[in-house]
C-alpha cells in the first residue's frame, strides 16, 4: 500500500508541473473528441492548452487556455511553412512538456514543430490513417512513407483508435512495436446516447415538426437516419440512390440527413450533387436535410435504421451514438467500421460503393422490426461493454501517468 501511494504521489508532482498541448486543424475536433480527455487530465494535475485555426467553436468557454493558430487543411506550401513556424514559436514561448496531435495535417506539422523544439513527449492520436485500402497504390505509397518518417523521426507513442490502425502501423513500420499503442480510444457518454421508448404517435409529431413530409400516423412512417459531413466519402451519395429501391418497397421510409458541407473546401459539389440527384429521381417527399444540430441524442432514438456508407473512417463515432441509443446500423465493411458493427448481431455490414447491397440492408431491417430492435439491443450491450467513454478516458490518464513517469521532462522547472 504504501509503495501505491508513493507512485501515486510522485505522478502527482509530475502531472503538477506538466504543461500539455492539444492540437488540431480545427475546434471542432477538439471539442468532439479532446475535451472529455481534457478534463481528466485537467483533474490529474497536468496543464491543458489547446491550439487550432481561428473560428468554430469557442473552446474558452471549455475553460482552457486556447492558442489561435492557423493550420491549413490542404498541401498549399506557403501556407504550410507559415504554421509550422507559427507552432514552433508557441512551443518555444510556451515550453510546453507534452504536445499531442490530432487530424492529418495538424498531426505532421505539429509533430515536426514538437520535434524542431524540443519537446520531450510527443503523442500522435491517428483517427484513422489517411491512406486505405481503396486508394491508388501510388498516393497510398507516399502517404504510408511520410506517416513512417514522421512517426520514426517525430513521434513518441503512435496512439490508434482502432486495432486494425494498430496493426497497419506495425506491419507498414511507422512506428516500432513498442510505441504503439491500441488504446481503442473512442468512446461514447452513455448517459447522454441512450435508447429512448417514445411512442409511435410522439415520434411521428417530432419528425413532422422538423417537416419531415407526408407521414402517415398508425406507426407505418420508417425513418432512416445518417449522420455526418456531406461529401462523397461518406457515401451520401451511394445512400441517396439506394433510398430509390427503399422507397419502391417502403413508400414511408423517409431519409433524415443531419450534417453540414465540407468546411475546407475540398468537397463543395457533393451537396449541389445530391440535392440533384434527389430531384431527378423524385424523392423530394422521403428526404430531408435538417443541418447541423445540437438534438442529435434526441433525435437518434426516434430512428427505426441508421446508416453510414463511407469509402474511408477511422473509428465513426456516429456509428457508437447510433448503437448507443438502441438503433441498429448498416455501415460499409471498411476500417473501423467492421470494428464496431458486428454483421448480423448489431447491425449489417456491406460493401462500400455497392447501392444494391446498401438498399437490400435497410430493407432487410424494415422488413424486420422485431429483429432491427434485437439488433439495436445487442448494439447498446456492446457500447456499454467496449466503448463507455469513462472507460475510455480512463485508459488515456493510465498511460498519461505512465508516460510522464518515464519522460526527460522540464516539468516544474
Amino acid at each position: 500500500e504504501d509503495s501505491v501511494n508513493e507512485r501515486v504521489s510522485s505522478h502527482e508532482r509530475v502531472a503538477r508541473g506538466c504543461k500539455v498541448l492539444q492540437l488540431a486543424a480545427i475546434a471542432d475536433t477538439l471539442e468532439r473528441f479532446v475535451v472529455p480527455l481534457a478534463d481528466a487530465l485537467q483533474k490529474d494535475g497536468y496543464e491543458i492548452h489547446f491550439a487550432c485555426s481561428p473560428g468554430g467553436r469557442p473552446l474558452e468557454d471549455a475553460g482552457f487556455p486556447v492558442h489561435r493558430v492557423g493550420i491549413p487543411r490542404s498541401l498549399a506550401p506557403i501556407r504550410l511553412l507559415r504554421s509550422l513556424l507559427a507552432l514552433r514559436r508557441l512551443m518555444r514561448e510556451e515550453r510546453f512538456d507534452i504536445v499531442h496531435v490530432h487530424t492529418p495535417v495538424a498531426s505532421a506539422l505539429g509533430r515536426v514543430a514538437a520535434k524542431l523544439s524540443g519537446v520531450p513527449l510527443i503523442l500522435y492520436t491517428v483517427h484513422g490513417f489517411y491512406f486505405h485500402e481503396r486508394m491508388a497504390r501510388w498516393k497510398r505509397c507516399i502517404l504510408v512513407a511520410a506517416e513512417r518518417f514522421l512517426g520514426r523521426r517525430c513521434t513518441s507513442k503512435l496512439l490508434c483508435v482502432s486495432g486494425e490502425d494498430a496493426g497497419t502501423a506495425v506491419r507498414e513500420r511507422i512506428a516500432r512495436p513498442e510505441d504503439v499503442v491500441d488504446l481503442h480510444s473512442v468512446g461514447v457518454d452513455t448517459d447522454r446516447f441512450e435508447p429512448h421508448d417514445a411512442i409511435a404517435d410522439e415520434r411521428l409529431r417530432r419528425w413532422s415538426a422538423l417537416g419531415v413530409a407526408n407521414l402517415e400516423a398508425g406507426g407505418g412512417a420508417k425513418i432512416i437516419g445518417f449522420v455526418g459531413r456531406l461529401v462523397r466519402e461518406k457515401g451520401l451519395l451511394d445512400l441517396i440512390q439506394a433510398m430509390k429501391h427503399v422507397t419502391s418497397e417502403h413508400p414511408q421510409a423517409h431519409l433524415v440527413v443531419v450534417g453540414g458541407e465540407d468546411r475546407t473546401g475540398r468537397d463543395r459539389e457533393t451537396p449541389r450533387i445530391a440535392r440533384d440527384l434527389i430531384a431527378r429521381e423524385n424523392l423530394g417527399d422521403s428526404i430531408r436535410f435538417l443541418g447541423v444540430r445540437d438534438d442529435v441524442p434526441e433525435l437518434l432514438p426516434l430512428l427505426d435504421v441508421f446508416v453510414l456508407p463511407s469509402y474511408r473512417e477511422g473509428m465513426p463515432r456516429s456509428i457508437l451514438e447510433a448503437m448507443a441509443c438502441g438503433v441498429p446500423v448498416v455501415a460499409t465493411d471498411i476500417r473501423g467500421c467492421r470494428e464496431e458493427v458486428v454483421d448480423s448481431e448489431t447491425g449489417r455490414l456491406v460493401p462500400p460503393g455497392d447501392v444494391q447491397a446498401l438498399s437490400q440492408a435497410i430493407r432487410e431491417l424494415l422488413d424486420h422490426p422485431e429483429r432491427a430492435r434485437w439488433m439495436g439491443a445487442a448494439g447498446r450491450r456492446r457500447v456499454e461493454q467496449a466503448f463507455d467513454e469513462r472507460d475510455v478516458i480512463a485508459r488515456h490518464v493510465a498511460w498519461y501517468a505512465e508516460w510522464t513517469q518515464g519522460m526527460v521532462r522540464r516539468c516544474g522547472s
